[in-house]
């Protein structure tokens, strides 16, 4: 029986709002190209709460984020303001630098809600980590639906099972979810080099061996495991072609620590001068305050 990495995730208070967090981990920080994992919620917020986090800055990736409850609003330096549901994909390419805020929508806020949902970045190739930042939204109806042994799979991104996601990738990647029944099964046979398998919620058994809510076992080359449940259980799948070594600092991600170095010293200039409309980093519109570069 293969014995699969299993990596549990890790509590992290995001200020009123914890997230558990399974990528980067010491002992394998990456899967594929993913190179931060981290599972928001389910929290309950009253009316008159919710989530405010203030613009910060990205270089060297993509961010995805993906719910299954609640609603997003996403503001960023692109002019880019809306809201992200269920269902949908917020695809945002950082590349050379982007500033973006996330805060609970005014009607959530006023009423109470829940939040629940996975946030993940995406280290992009050494060629590409410096492109101009861009923004795509995907709409819940446009994510390919795949059918595998009567288990539905939404495709969020890239290549699986000969489905294509909509949305634009820079090197070979798949990410999928799914809701599975009680009682159901399938063969992981997602032909790509690094796959792993996320356990939200329920409960999972691979080759027999079971995974913890909250955990993610990361799945050897070529093996195509048996996954199954009894009970019914929410699955994240994700992989793709190993990226290479990453340096991660903040919310930047590079290819060469001289190239943090100069985000953070970019950033930290930004800040002092105002945020001038031309320059690297720019505020949101609507947007007064930001995330101070951390002290450590």
């Amino acid at each position: 029986m293969h014995q699969f990495m299993e990596i549990a995730g890790r509590e992290r208070d995001l200020g009123g709002f914890s997230v558990r967090r399974v990528l980067p981990y010491a002992k394998k920080r990456m899967v594929g190209p993913f190179i931060f994992f981290d599972q928001m919620g389910p929290a309950e917020f009253a009316p008159g709460q919710g989530i405010d986090v203030r613009p910060h800055p990205h270089i060297g990736l993509a961010t995805v984020t993906y719910l299954f409850e609640g609603a997003l609003q996403h503001r960023d330096s692109l002019g880019e303001d809306l809201v992200i549901r269920p269902g949908a994909v917020n695809w945002m390419t950082a590349g050379h630098g982007v500033v973006h805020s996330e805060r609970t929508p005014s009607p959530e806020r006023e009423d109470g809600h829940r939040m629940y949902g996975i946030q993940t970045w995406v280290a992009l190739p050494e060629a590409d980590e410096d492109v101009a930042p861009a923004f795509h939204h995907h709409p819940a109806e446009t994510i390919p639906v795949i059918e595998r042994e009567n288990v539905r799979f939404d495709l969020i991104l890239g290549t699986a099972w000969g489905a294509k996601a909509p949305v634009t990738v820079f090197s070979p990647i798949f990410y999928l979810h799914s809701e599975m029944a009680a009682g159901s099964a399938f063969t992981m046979d997602v032909d790509h080099e690094e796959r792993a398998i996320y356990l939200v919620e329920g409960d999972l058994s691979v080759d027999d061996q079971m995974l913890e809510p909250g955990s993610m076992f990361v799945l050897p080359e070529n093996l195509q495991p048996r996954v199954s449940t009894s009970s019914g259980a929410r699955i994240m799948m994700c992989g793709g072609a190993p990226m290479g070594d990453r340096k991660i600092y903040w919310n930047f991600v590079a290819s060469s620590a001289e190239r943090l170095e100069q985000a953070k010293a970019d950033w930290t200039q930004a800040s002092e001068n105002g945020f001038p409309s031309d320059g690297r980093f720019h505020l949101p519109r609507g947007e007064s305050e930001h995330i101070p570069l951390p002290d450590n």
